[in-house]
């Protein structure tokens, strides 16, 4: 008999003995996540949990334990932190905590581009995040515009798809075909990916944060073969220049996650009532 693909969860139904439904949130090809009432920690957490059909598949759950390892390697306030998991059983599952907020992908989607005051924290924000994961030697592969959830400070999720350095230099086609690197999508002309990538995941994502649409918007992978789109004329020339910069198709001339930083506090510093909103400076 042919397992489901969804485990079809509702409202009360539980994961476990602790995790509770209260709503699906979405998911991918191995895992459903969804926001659930925890008895342990005695608050909402969000759940990520391995689809029925792929709970013998050891793909999957050499993923799940890899986004493990990363929950656990990564502690930054800026990335979202595991709370627990269970690796084996009926249901493996990770839980996670519930970061407050919109997606970054649905305040463009709703509301159009992002004013400075908004833009600017989040891109400190994510370069702090992206200069801790290069410290302790991890890369996130998937930086994109859903899975930033906004706040003070924004948060970084889904580390579904980190690896080391190591591991990640050896991956092809890993991460989402509109946010991912030259080297990503082809390695083999561009050089391995690495922390570099996810340079260019962020300058994708703060591009659209700032224009309100993708710097590459043709099918497949068009950041091989165009060059970006214009920004708006209202944006600041240093935003515009460390964007374009982190947007090279050289992986060695982008710049490192605490430049991204450097190059763009002042400007934040010059906005009225400017604060970094919790953010930790790469400097």
């Amino acid at each position: 008999m042919t397992s489901p693909s969804s485990w079809s969860f509702r409202e009360g139904d539980p994961i476990t003995a602790e995790l509770t439904v209260v709503r699906r949130l979405g998911g991918g090809s191995a895992y459903e996540a969804y926001l659930a009432f925890d008895e342990v920690t005695y608050g909402p957490v969000v759940v990520k949990v391995v689809r029925p059909d792929q709970v013998a598949d050891e793909h999957a759950l050499r993923g799940l334990a890899r986004e493990v390892e990363a929950l656990a390697t990564v502690n930054h306030p800026v990335v979202v932190r595991g709370l627990r998991h269970e690796l084996v059983g009926a249901r493996p599952h990770v839980v996670l905590e519930q970061a407050d907020g919109p997606r970054l992908s649905t305040l463009i989607r709703r509301y159009g581009p992002l004013q400075p005051q908004q833009y600017l924290p989040l891109a400190v924000d994510l370069a702090s995040a992206l200069h801790y994961l290069g410290h302790v030697g991890w890369v996130h592969l998937d930086v994109k515009p859903s899975n930033v959830i906004m706040g003070a400070p924004a948060r970084l999720i889904d580390l579904s798809v980190a690896r080391p350095v190591v591991e990640a230099a050896r991956t092809t086609l890993v991460g989402t075909d509109a946010y991912m690197a030259p080297e990503q999508a082809d390695p083999e002309r561009y050089g391995a990916p690495g922390p570099a990538s996810d340079v260019w995941g962020l300058c994708a994502t703060v591009f659209e944060a700032v224009a309100g649409y993708r710097a590459f918007a043709g099918p497949g992978h068009p950041q091989l073969v165009e060059d970006p789109a214009e920004l708006p004329s209202r944006t600041p020339r240093e935003v515009a220049g460390v964007l374009m910069a982190g947007l090279d198709r050289t992986a060695a001339h982008r710049p490192a996650p605490r430049e991204v930083a450097e190059a763009l506090e002042p400007v934040l510093d010059r906005l009225p009532a400017a604060r970094l909103g919790g953010a930790l400076k790469a400097s």
